[in-house]
This record gives C-alpha cells, structure tokens and sequence, in this order.
C-alpha cells in the first residue's frame, strides 16, 4: 500500500547530530512504525547537518543545547528547503530546542537574540526562574487540532528540561493548557504552539511514545489528500496500542498520585497550624 502517489511517506529525522541530547529521534521512529503496522510504505530519513535537507513529508526536530541549536537554525535558514517544505504542505513537530528555533527568535548561551527558521509566531527568551525540569501534563486547547473523526486529543504527557519562556503570537495559537509544570512558561499556562501542519512543544518522552493519538495526528495530515484543506485528517487503521496505552497511564497515574499527595500534605499542615 503506498502512502503518496507513486512514493513512500518520507519521515525526515532533522540534524540528529546537534539535535539528539534527549532522544527525541526516536519521534521518527514512531511515526514510521505506526505508518508501517497500517501497511503503509515509509522511508525513515535522518539528515546530518552537513548535508542538504532532503525532501520529506514530515520532518521532526529534536532537542539539544544552545551552541548546536543555533547551528541548526542557521543551517536550515540557510538551506531553505524547511520553509519551502512546509509552504507546499509538509508536517513538523519541533521538541524544545526544535520547537523554539521553529519560531521567530530565541536566545543563545549569551542572551542574544537569534533567527527563528520562522515557522511559527512564537518568540523565546530565557526564564529568570528556576529551569523547568520534571513531568510535565497539559490538556489539549479546545481549538486544538482535532485528530481522525474529528475527535479531541486527549491529556498530553512527557517531561521537560528548558530555561526558556516561549510566548506564543497572534499568528499561531497554543497546543495545550499545563496541568502540572510549566510549558511555555509566559505566564498564561500554555504548552506548545501550533498552526497549519505545524507543531511544536516542550514534551520528550519522546513525546510521540507517550502521546500516539498526537502520532496519529501528525500522520494523518501528511497523509490528507493533495489539494486538501490544512486542518484535514486521512483516516487511518486503528492500531492495538494497549503496550502504548499502559505506559501512558503509568505516567500519568504517577503525576496525578504525587499532585494528590502535595495536596493530602498541605491541608495536613494547614490542620496541624490551627
């Protein structure tokens, strides 16, 4: 079964070699398995710097440090095949690193102001609090990207590891509201951003292991017919994902049972003041 006309779906790896600190490649990996369960033809792809982006249907961006994030944003700038990419209706998912450098700026080690590639309204400064680190759980925005019959994306969970604080702009619109951490940090309890067939988020994981439903959404608008509208969704094959689905509720039961325990402890303390 081919996924394109004539081809197989090109899932494209970006710069593994300055952008691979926290795994986040195994985002591809994801996406080119579930393509593959539904007997769908795929060609994983991983791009080193130092070479020509290829052309693919789907590009995910990892995380990494602050001297090789600029090298990548440079480099893609640079080579312009990205930008062209998405205009002709490709996918990205951009992971902490990944996700600032898709926008329009972020800091470097020094604080000074770099080129985002652009794909997002989303502008990064470096946080003056503690580094965000540890789980992190966000329920989807309502007018979030809806996936396969139109049905919601359900609670989003990973973990993070940032000192920066993202603002999203009026031309691209947050992914989710945090439940536990702290997301983009701005102040508003947003995480992530989004538009069109781009998306980005604090959330490793890889956040794809942890959220197949967002898998499937990243797979269904590359795989949307030709010519269709951008918020489109191919329908796919459902998939037994209950190995998937476990691990999801473990994460997820940990965090709710240590919020339930911060708070059993707090009204304790409160009892034992008065």
């Amino acid at each position: 079964m081919s996924s394109v006309v004539g081809r197989p779906l090109a899932i494209c790896v970006v710069y593994p070699d300055l952008l691979g600190t926290y795994g986040d490649g195994g985002n591809g990996v994801v996406l080119a398995k579930r393509a593959q369960w539904r007997g769908i033809d795929v060609e994983l792809l991983y791009a080193p710097s130092d070479r020509p982006l290829p052309e693919a249907d789907v590009y995910t961006i990892g995380g990494g440090e602050d001297g090789p994030q600029v090298r990548a944003a440079t480099t893609l700038i640079e080579d312009g095949t990205l930008v062209r990419r998405v205009a002709e209706g490709a996918v990205v998912l951009g992971v902490c690193a990944g996700f600032q450098l898709i926008g329009r700026s972020f800091p470097d080690s020094a604080d000074r102001v770099c080129d985002g590639v652009g794909l997002l309204d989303l502008t990064t400064r470096k946080g003056t609090g503690p580094r965000a680190v540890g789980e992190l759980v966000a329920t989807p925005a309502a007018d979030a990207p809806r996936g396969m019959h139109g049905v919601a994306l359900p609670r989003l969970t990973g973990f993070e590891n940032h000192g920066g604080v993202s603002i999203v702009g009026p031309g691209a619109r947050p992914l989710a509201t945090v439940e536990r951490g702290i997301g983009n940090g701005g102040g508003d309890g947003s995480e992530g951003a989004w538009s069109g067939r781009v998306l980005g988020t604090y959330l490793h994981g890889p956040v794809l292991a942890r959220n197949t439903a967002l898998a499937d959404l990243l797979l269904g608008w590359a795989l949307a017919p030709d010519g269709s509208a951008q918020g489109t969704v191919a329908e796919l094959e459902g998939l037994d994902d209950y190995e998937e689905l476990a691990l999801r509720s473990e994460r997820l039961e940990a965090v709710d049972a240590q919020v339930a325990g911060g708070w059993r402890s707090m009204v304790g303390r409160v009892r034992a003041r008065r």
